[in-house]
């Protein structure tokens, strides 16, 4: 393969004005730079950091608390109270908070129940009911981090359609320059046959009318070529489009570099996948399309096992371990719980219709059913998509060996009015005739092969496997 492009990676090779006398690119190398330094493809990586940060933002609900509390009141010279209290709250994953503190209360008028001096605690808080199996808390970070994996999907469905249109657009400029060629080669042909007429004539061999039937071909030709050149360079355009710097700077391609020379010499083609049961297969198991849909319903079945905790009662029970002073550990371990030394609390309530709980838990439901139905609809798409497009592939394969004939049997009969014409048997209008012919089949052959190389591509992205 010729070309000298170096590392591929940094883009060296397509971004500085040192190298400019670089000449061939192709599929493989768009590829990467797309994939590398496209603005949409990193700003679908951004969305994966963003994704992460709230993963971390859902993590924090889960961050033990250090409190303290101090309070103090005086009045009429009277000392109410002093009152300082050092807590720590540890929530845990299954919806149990451990808590711990310390206490010291003071003062000439207090509450009975409350115990003056130093004090310590230990306890625990434990839904029985509602918020056992998940609540908000774990429900955020499991949610968080399906969104992590949504936005990876994302980015692929991003790289995926984006690689879809710059192929595209390298296909058709591959097209165009391969079209130019052929009428750079008509233009150079008719050049010379202008050169061989006028001599013909000078030495008495042609009349005069002759030069005139070749220089009218000749200018058809050019005209053809103008037309050509700037279909060639607006394809250009089109695919510097898809081209960026590492430094976020898009890139124009210079005239000194072309495609690929040779049709057959787009390695990348033979990797790609052309078996309708493989891509089928392939599509409805790793499309990021339907991946994001698996997501989506993940998230949603998360929904709907927290939107079925408001249809529980609420079931909250509190232990508290106390201890004189500030040694829990000694005074803990020569009591047994619920034998002195505790406090523990009993809270239930429920709402007698459950009204907001029904209609959270249906509304729950009913989301996953729809996105259920979103998806088969999407996965119909695809498949349909993969099935026209290999449609397409079959059909261009079988016109391509019509094409590639018809081109033949094109250049044989101008061959054979050259031979006409040489021996005096044929006019020079008939061989500009044969010429138009032979010059459209060879035209509508590059178009073919153009349109055969995106159709692979497409069938690739219909599959959602270009990655």
């Amino acid at each position: 393969m010729k070309f000298y492009l170096g590392v591929l990676f940094c883009c060296s090779f397509l971004f500085s004005a040192a190298q400019d006398s670089l000449r061939y690119f192709n599929a493989e190398q768009l590829i990467q730079i797309v994939k590398k330094y496209h603005p949409l493809v990193k700003q679908a990586s951004l969305d994966i950091d963003y994704a992460n940060a709230d993963i971390l933002q859902a993590r924090s609900a889960f961050d033990p608390i250090l409190q303290n509390y101090i309070a103090k009141k005086t009045f009429s010279g009277s000392n109410y109270y002093n009152y300082t209290n050092t807590e720590l709250v540890i929530p845990t994953w299954y919806g149990i908070e451990v808590n711990t503190g310390l206490e010291m209360l003071t003062g000439n008028r207090l509450d009975p129940e409350r115990t003056t001096g130093r004090t310590s605690y230990f306890g625990v808080t434990i839904p029985l009911a509602k918020n056992l199996v998940i609540d908000k808390r774990r429900a955020a970070l499991q949610q968080a981090k399906l969104y992590v994996t949504m936005a990876i999907t994302e980015r692929q469905v991003t790289i995926n359609n984006i690689l879809y249109d710059a192929l595209q657009s390298y296909w058709q400029w591959v097209s165009n320059y391969q079209q130019l060629q052929v009428i750079n080669n008509a233009v150079a042909v008719n050049q010379t046959r202008l050169v061989m007429v006028r001599k013909a004539y000078k030495y008495g061999e042609r009349a005069a009318i002759d030069t005139v039937e070749a220089l009218a071909q000749l200018q058809s030709f050019q005209y053809a070529q103008n037309e050509q050149l700037l279909n060639y360079n607006n394809a250009t355009l089109q695919l510097s489009m898809y081209l960026w710097a590492n430094n976020n700077q898009p890139y124009l391609l210079p005239p000194t570099i072309i495609p690929q020379p040779g049709w057959q010499s787009e390695v990348n083609i033979a990797a790609q996948q052309l078996s309708l049961p493989a891509l089928l297969q392939s599509a409805r198991a790793i499309h990021p399309e339907l991946r994001i849909y698996n997501n989506k319903l993940s998230i949603l079945e998360i929904d709907r096992k927290l939107k079925f905790q408001e249809l529980l009662p609420k079931l909250d029970f509190t232990y508290n371990q106390l201890g004189k002073g500030y040694n829990l550990l000694k005074t803990a371990t020569t009591v047994p719980l619920f034998d002195n030394n505790f406090q523990y609390g009993l809270k239930f309530a429920v709402p007698l219709r459950l009204s907001g709980g029904r209609a959270s838990y249906s509304q729950a439901k009913l989301k996953i059913q729809q996105t259920t139905l979103e998806q088969n609809q999407k996965t119909q798409l695809i498949e349909l998509k993969v099935k026209s497009y290999y449609n397409e592939l079959i059909t261009l394969q079988q016109q391509l060996i019509l094409q590639a004939n018809n081109l033949a049997n094109y250049n044989r009969l101008v061959r054979a009015e050259e031979i006409r014409f040489e021996n005096g048997e044929s006019s020079l209008f008939l061989i500009n005739i044969r010429e138009n012919k032979a010059l459209e089949a060879q035209q509508k052959l590059v178009e073919l092969q153009a349109k055969y190389y995106k159709s692979i591509y497409a069938l690739q992205w219909a599959a959602g496997l270009l990655q």
